[in-house]
C-alpha cells in the first residue's frame, strides 16, 4: 500500500512512517500542507494521512481542496482536536475517519488497511473516468484533454467527438456512428460538419512532428490509433 503523510511535527512524522515502513507499506511525507497536496494531486496513492493543524495550508482546507478537485483517496485525519464538533467538521469537509492524537500505532495501521480495502473495492466497481491513447489523455472528470502533457483546449462538440474515437479506439467508427452519437442525427445530413470537425481535432492534436493518431479508413469512416497501417 501506498501512503501519503502530511504531518508537520518531525518527531511524529518519522515515528508514524517508521511504524507504516515496519507494516510493509510505501511512504512519502510532506512537511506542510502545500507540499502534501502538491502530492496529492500529482501522485497516486491508496490512502492519505493527514495532520489538521499544518502550517501553509491547514488541513481542512487542503481536504476540502482535494475534493474539490475530485481526488477521492480515501483520507485518515489526525488531530489532537477531539471534541465532537472537531471531529463531525473533519468528516464533513471530506475525511474517511479521524483519529485523536495520542493514537495506536497499530490501530493507525488496521484503520488504513481497512480504507484501502473499501477504496480498492469502491474503484472496481467504479466508471472509467480517463481514456487515453499513445500520449493523449482525455480526463472526463475534468473535462481536460493533453497530448504528451501538453493540454489542448476543445470545443464542446469536438470534445464529444474525441471521446467517442477515444472508447472506441482502434476500431474504424462510421459516419452514421459518429452522426448519431455526437449529433443525434440517425439520417445522414448530407453536410460536411463530421470532416469539419476532424479536420479541426487533427489540427490540435496531429501537431507536425508527432505521429498521427486519428486516420481515415477510405470508404469506412475514421480511427483512432497509434499504428499508422
Amino acid at each position: 500500500m501506498k501512503i501519503l503523510l502530511v504531518e508537520d511535527d518531525p518527531q511524529q512524522a518519522a515515528y508514524i512512517r517508521k511504524g507504516l515502513r515496519e507494516a510493509g507499506h510505501i511512504v512519502d511525507v510532506a512537511a506542510d500542507g502545500r507540499d502534501g497536496l502538491f502530492l496529492a494531486t500529482t501522485e497516486s496513492y491508496d490512502v492519505l494521512v493527514l495532520d489538521r493543524m499544518l502550517p501553509r495550508v491547514d488541513g481542512l482546507t487542503v481536504l476540502r481542496t482535494l475534493r474539490a478537485s475530485n481526488v477521492a483517496t480515501p483520507v485518515v485525519i489526525l488531530s489532537a482536536l477531539g471534541e465532537v464538533d472537531d471531529r463531525v467538521a473533519g468528516l464533513r469537509a471530506g475525511g474517511d475517519d479521524y483519529l485523536v492524537k495520542p493514537f495506536s500505532l497499530i490501530e493507525l495501521v488496521a484503520r488504513l488497511e481497512a480504507l484501502a480495502r473499501r477504496g480498492a473495492a469502491s474503484r472496481e466497481g467504479a466508471p472509467n473516468t480517463r481514456l487515453a491513447v499513445a500520449d493523449l489523455e482525455m480526463d472526463l472528470l475534468r473535462r481536460s484533454v493533453a497530448r504528451g502533457g501538453r493540454k489542448i483546449d476543445l470545443k464542446p462538440k469536438e470534445f464529444q467527438l474525441l471521446e467517442f474515437l477515444l472508447r472506441h479506439s482502434e476500431q474504424v467508427v462510421t459516419r452514421a456512428m459518429l452522426l448519431e452519437a455526437v449529433w443525434n442525427y440517425h439520417f445522414d445530413p448530407q453536410t460536411n460538419v463530421i470532416d469539419v470537425h476532424i479536420s479541426n481535432l487533427r489540427a490540435k492534436i496531429d501537431l507536425p512532428g508527432l505521429p498521427p493518431l486519428i486516420h481515415t479508413v477510405r470508404g469506412a469512416g475514421y480511427r483512432l490509433s497509434a499504428d499508422v497501417a
